[in-house]
């Protein structure tokens, strides 16, 4: 008290307090959050926000020696106290300090908009306690949620006590491949100075915020908007769709792009923004935009899709007929003959809802004009299809558009879509000024796209040996208001329904039908963990009828290199679900044995149960071109430049690539500089998604290297087998007892500074499918088998994973510790998507009603690796990132059927459902 004021009264005055050791003041008003006051006022952006709402605890600091979320305090609570940050403990903490260096070594950074918060909180943990056990390094880190890693090396990390180094040291040139390197761009993630969306922002930049509709479907009319700005000092503008200078819809997929920056005259979804207003940060701040001068006059939606295809159901898109976006068929063999001459049928419908992606990092960015230029700043996973996309919104040439991907924090496919990048190319187009947009937590979750709704009704036959012989589904997709990735799920769905396994006749029809709701995009699997769940399922059940142990059933029909697919592609070499599906083998008797010697003795409502599931993922586009491009140069300093714009959402391609190219061309990894993605100064690595980066950008970053080293080669009059050795300003090529020195001082430089430079482009090798979706989609795929053992609660209906076992074939592990990373974090989503997560259009946009795993959710996970090279990725590498989520939840599902006899159609298996279940059942259980 001060004057008989406590300070949260005081409307404006200095806050004195202690930060990282040192006296500061802030002039701002004691109410604003101190997340505002560290990131706004003294400039420490490591103290993240990603919700505002002490959910996600991205902003974890020590408030008095105690970790605090800084979204939740007021800076008028702060004075006189001590405040740490990441920043600060980087410098004076040797704890905090040498858990950066275990999460490193433990590959415990992946996105890393966490990872401050993590620190900060194990900080304090080991402060307090050097040894902690498991169980309270998940209790210290619980009120910090991930999204990437699926928090095992996290514990790992906290739990280290100066084990030996999990990462290897660098590696001498040519052995980079294979090894556990640190993640090159790690260090900026756990000392708080990486850069993401919202982290920078041009000196008085406008801010602006999107009008957005609040219902389904509503036609809208503005009032007054002259006078609205006029009477708001410091608005700027408003902007509506009379201010695009083109009304062409962007989207990802042309045709079926639909979508413009502002609606026209009718909302098709709830959250779809209408205008947007533009102005000094405080004056936009301080709008309260129920007030904006909009009407609106709702009327009937469409928010199923029985609804939607219904007999005289409203067209949601005046320019088709009916309300299905697109089809995808897949068909081989006489699927009507084989199902009725086979021995053993089992069928049944499924069904699972929209799944957010929960990012911890909201959409956020910033554009800016220079001369007849644009620049967009943006967390992004795409960005050439973002310049592509603001180049056709402003009526200007591609070449007038600069996109700069920031860190970006998590990503999982809804970051290929854009969110605040037309907003802020137009306005600041318009303006002439920076301008920055940031989502609030319940705008990114009612905006932004989500799985896909899925309702499947599948029927498989087998022989009474337990072969395959006929598989027939079909399945429809809830693509919401607009098409987004639809049609990549509807066509990719078909392709991957049989599974990894030999199916002789098969026939997959599926449907992407539009709704009043929220797009559905592209989210980690496209579509294939839905139709993965169903099949995997119905597999147990066909196996339980034969009689046939559920594992060997699968091993029984396992595709083999042979063998067609359900396209007609036979693959070749590379085919390694087998080995996966028998890597499962010991732990599946273990497990079995273990689990049945429980429920005999159990006396309680407990009950274990054990599932397994296999999966395949095409790696890329489906039968589309798909290319990357690297680009490499030498420079006269002797230093390496790559070019590599494969944008890393945290899955580690900045890593992988760059592991990739230094042994195509014989370098080691501290030669080289890694130039990052933007679109001014790196060529087009495609988006990243569909696992493809790896592959694809990895593919094409051999390809420049051993290119490069051809070249230097040439020079030296050297054979293939001679070792070049990268000094300064020279280059050494020994050839056998022949050794020749390169001055490159000597020799002239390139129009970018190089003394040899090489660009390399690859375009995976697919063909298009014909009518009966037969063809070549995808040139590798990935493969793997999860094993997950569980507890079920019969009385209260909760299920918990208590292990998991995965095995994965990879091709070729390019660095495995980034490899178990991907399994873990896919893991984590796979179990969000088994038990907890499913999204209510209008209601839980917030990470307090909307669940994802927390640390104490996710039990040990064993990864096995399989390397079934193949012949056509990176040193024989596939992809990860899709394929880790989409065996969890149904080896989940499978186990619940294995502890309590009954089977979950819907996902995710809730408490209430599986109650339910149990109940209808009669109680019954499985001893």
């Amino acid at each position: 008290m001060r004057g008989g004021l406590s300070v949260m009264d005081r409307p404006g005055t200095t806050i004195a307090f202690t930060l990282n050791g040192r006296e500061v003041s802030v002039g701002t008003p004691p109410g604003q959050r101190l997340t505002r006051a560290l990131r706004d006022e003294l400039h420490l952006t490591g103290t993240k926000v990603g919700c505002d709402a002490g959910d996600c605890g991205a902003c974890t600091v020590l408030l008095e020696g105690e970790p605090v979320c800084a979204c939740l305090v007021a800076v008028g609570q702060v004075e006189g106290r001590r405040v740490d940050t990441i920043e600060g403990l980087s410098e004076s903490s040797p704890v905090t300090r040498r858990l950066q260096d275990a999460f490193l070594r433990h590959g415990a950074a992946q996105c890393g908009i966490c990872t401050p918060g993590m620190l900060v909180a194990a900080t304090k943990l080991l402060e307090a306690n050097p040894q902690p056990t498991e169980a309270q390094a998940m209790d210290a880190i619980g009120g910090v949620l991930c999204r990437c890693t699926g928090y095992r090396k996290i514990v790992s990390a906290i739990l280290d006590q100066g084990e030996a180094p999990v990462a290897d040291s660098d590696p001498a040139a040519g052995k980079a491949v294979g090894k556990r390197l640190r993640r090159l761009d790690g260090k900026p993630k756990t000392n708080g100075t990486e850069i993401f969306g919202a982290d920078e922002t041009p000196a008085h930049s406008l801010l602006l915020r999107a009008i957005r509709s609040p219902h389904h479907r509503a036609r809208f009319r503005f009032g007054d908007l002259d006078r609205y700005v006029a009477e708001h000092p410091g608005l700027v503008r408003v902007l509506t769709a009379r201010d695009v200078p083109t009304t062409d819809p962007y989207g990802p997929i042309p045709p079926f792009a639909d979508q413009t920056v502002f609606a026209l005259g009718e909302a098709k979804f709830r959250g779809e923004a209408v205008a947007a207003v533009v102005g000094q940060p405080a004056a936009i701040e301080a709008l309260d935009l129920r007030q904006f001068p909009v009407t609106w006059e709702e009327l009937p939606s469409v928010t199923s899709m029985a609804a939607a295809l219904a007999e005289g159901a409203p067209l949601l898109h005046e320019k088709r007929t009916g309300n299905i976006l697109t089809r995808g068929r897949v068909v081989k063999g006489d699927v009507e003959a084989a199902m009725a001459s086979a021995p053993v049928t089992v069928e049944a419908a499924f069904e699972t809802g929209f799944v957010e992606h929960a990012y911890i990092e909201p959409e956020a960015g910033f554009a800016r004009r220079v001369g007849d230029r644009i620049e967009v700043q943006v967390c992004t996973q795409a960005p050439y299809m973002n310049l592509e996309d603001i180049a056709k919104i402003l009526g200007i040439a591609q070449s007038q558009v600069r996109i700069i991907p920031t860190a970006v924090g998590g990503g999982f496919g809804s970051k290929l879509d854009m969110s605040v990048q037309p907003f802020v190319a137009l306005a600041a187009w318009i303006t002439g000024q920076p301008v920055r947009m940031v989502h609030t937590r319940p705008e990114s979750i009612m905006s932004t796209t989500k799985r896909h709704p899925s309702q499947i009704r599948m029927k498989i036959g087998a022989a009474r040996d337990g072969s395959l012989q006929a598989i027939d589904v079909r399945a429809d997709f809830n693509t919401g208001a607009y098409s987004s990735w639809g049609p990549t799920v509807a066509n990719r769905v078909p392709v991957h329904a049989s599974g990894p396994y030999f199916v002789p006749h098969y026939r997959a029809l599926t449907r992407a039908v539009h709704t009043n709701l929220v797009p559905a995009g592209a989210f980690r699997g496209f579509g294939v963990p839905q139709s993965t769940l169903a099949q995997e399922q119905l597999f147990d059940e066909l196996a339980d009828k034969l009689g046939i142990d559920r594992l060997e059933f699968r091993i029984k029909n396992a595709l083999s290199g042979d063998q067609p697919t359900a396209t007609g592609q036979v693959i070749g070499e590379g085919v390694g679900i087998r080995a996966c599906l028998e890597a499962l083998r010991p732990r599946w008797r273990e497990a079995r044995e273990e689990a049945a010697a429980f429920n005999r003795a159990s006396q309680g409502p407990l009950r274990h149960g054990v599932g397994v599931a296999g999966m395949w993922y095409g790696c890329g586009n489906t039968s589309m071109a798909n290319p990357s491009t690297i680009r490499s140069g030498l420079k006269p300093d002797g230093r390496l430049a790559l070019h590599q714009g494969a944008v890393d959402i945290g899955q580690g391609s900045n890593t992988v690539v760059t592991q990739i190219f230094a042994d195509a061309l014989g370098a080691p990894i501290d030669k080289i500089d890694r130039i990052s993605a933007d679109t001014d100064i790196t060529p087009d690595a495609g988006k990243t998604s569909a696992s493809r980066q790896t592959f694809v950008s990895g593919k094409a970053a051999e390809l420049a290297g051993r290119a490069l080293r051809a070249q230097i080669l040439r020079a030296a009059n050297a054979g293939e087998d001679a070792v070049i050795q990268f000094g300064p300003g020279q280059v050494t090529v020994k050839d056998g007892a022949h050794e020749r020195r390169i001055d490159l001082a000597m020799l002239p430089v390139d129009a970018r500074g190089y003394v040899f430079s090489e660009e390399a482009t690859f375009n995976p090798p697919t063909s298009p499918l014909d009518a009966d979706g037969q063809g070549v989609p995808y040139a590798v795929y990935g493969f793997g088998a999860h094993l997950a053992e569980i507890e079920v609660d019969l009385a209260l209906g909760t299920v918990k994973l208590l292990a998991l076992t995965a095995a994965h074939d990879v091709g070729r592990a390019i660095n495995p510790t980034l490899v178990e990373g991907q399994i873990e974090g896919g893991a984590a989503q796979g179990l969000g998507l088994a038990l907890m997560e499913e999204f209510l259009p209008g209601r839980g946009e917030n990470l307090h009603d909307y669940l994802i795993p927390s640390a104490g959710d996710m039990p040990k996970i064993t990864s096995i690796l399989i390397e079934d090279a193949s012949p056509v990725g990176p040193f024989g590498a596939k992809g990860i990132g899709e394929q880790a989520l989409i065996p969890t939840a149904p080896a989940i599902f499978n186990a619940i059927f294995d502890a309590t006899g009954v089977r979950i159609r819907r996902a995710p298996a809730t408490p209430d459902r599986v109650r339910a279940a149990i109940l209808a059942a009669g109680g019954k259980e499985r001893g």
